[in-house]
């Protein structure tokens, strides 16, 4: 089968071994793959898999159950979303069967592809890490991004009124459209931010230049939780801010998160939120699909921080 590796900083469809399926897990065939700023890392050789998994590209894909390992509830024909540590931009995949979920009702494929990377994120470290309460407020560095997106939904489905910093006024406007309260352009004055705190829960994947900002706009008792390094891996904090406030700074990550880590969060996903995409409260924020030959497009579009919500890769059309 074939799989997206990249191959000196470039992605190239190429020929991989398939993988056995055994107990416990199910086999998909690969309609569509979201991507994520994690496989521009990978494909700049600053993000290896973690040990064991897949070196092709992609940690969340959709698609039809193709074959069962014993011990699954899954059947052939299955439509599913899958959350991975690598190896969704190929045609076919073999996870562990707590790893997937169920495409929800009235999506397809390409649309569920955008899920469970981003939802998963959002959850861990919002509600669960974050130990977010109703009513709690919230502000979202990045708010327009994939995680950002699904974030605003979770809070406005939840009771936390939130607030974005993002790159743009009609990126403000985007996520204030589908619930924010409000936010700034970063290239404008993010001290504007001190007119919407202060602030429960940070949700930060800058770190290093946001790090005094945040110990300024968090309330007492407020938890910073730290998912990405897009503004640098050092800084200076004042310590004194952070004993006088009471403050937690959470340091999060989930491609590296062992098996069963997974399998509870995604069970708690599905319980707590997956009937909201019925509802219509949730909405996957597929901003644009391109077909895997114009894999290199889709990462450059990523790559230039333009992008509203989610991006995917549709590998089988004939699936999606």
């Amino acid at each position: 089968m074939k799989a997206l590796q990249g191959v000196e900083g470039r992605p190239q469809w190429l020929e991989q071994t398939t993988q056995a399926c055994d107990a416990g897990q199910i086999r998909v065939q690969v309609a569509a793959a979201g991507l994520n700023r994690a496989d521009l890392l990978q494909l700049a050789g600053l993000y290896p898999p973690p040990p064991g998994a897949s070196l092709a590209l992609g940690l969340e894909c959709a698609g039809v159950v193709s074959e069962v390992g014993a011990g699954s509830a899954w059947q052939v024909g299955d439509r599913v979303c899958c959350l991975l540590a690598g190896g969704g931009m190929a045609e076919e995949v073999v996870l562990d069967a707590r790893h997937a979920l169920p495409v929800p009702e009235g999506l397809g494929l390409v649309e569920a592809a955008v899920l469970p990377e981003v939802y998963a994120t959002a959850w861990l470290n919002l509600f669960q890490l974050g130990g977010l309460r109703p009513g709690e407020k919230v502000l979202l560095h990045a708010g327009a991004s994939g995680v950002g997106t699904a974030a605003i939904q979770l809070c406005k489905a939840f009771g936390n009124p939130c607030w974005v910093s993002v790159g743009s006024a009609e990126r403000l406007a985007y996520c204030v459209e589908h619930g924010a309260q409000g936010g700034v352009v970063r290239s404008e004055n993010l001290d504007g931010l001190n007119d919407f705190g202060p602030f429960d829960v940070i949700l930060d994947p800058v770190g290093g230049r946001y790090a005094q900002l945040n110990l300024d706009l968090l309330a007492r008792d407020g938890r910073w939780i730290n998912i990405g390094l897009m503004g640098g891996r050092e800084a200076q904090l004042d310590l004194a801010k952070v004993l006088g406030k009471r403050l937690q700074l959470i340091g999060s990550t989930l491609r590296n998160r062992d098996d069963r880590f997974k399998a509870e969060l995604l069970h708690e996903l599905h319980r707590q939120v997956w009937s909201l995409f019925a509802e219509c409260r949730l909405k996957p924020q597929l901003e644009r699909s391109f077909a895997v030959k114009d894999c290199e497009q889709a990462f450059e579009m990523l790559a230039s921080n333009k992008v509203a919500g989610k991006l995917a890769l549709v590998i089988d059309a004939s699936l999606a």
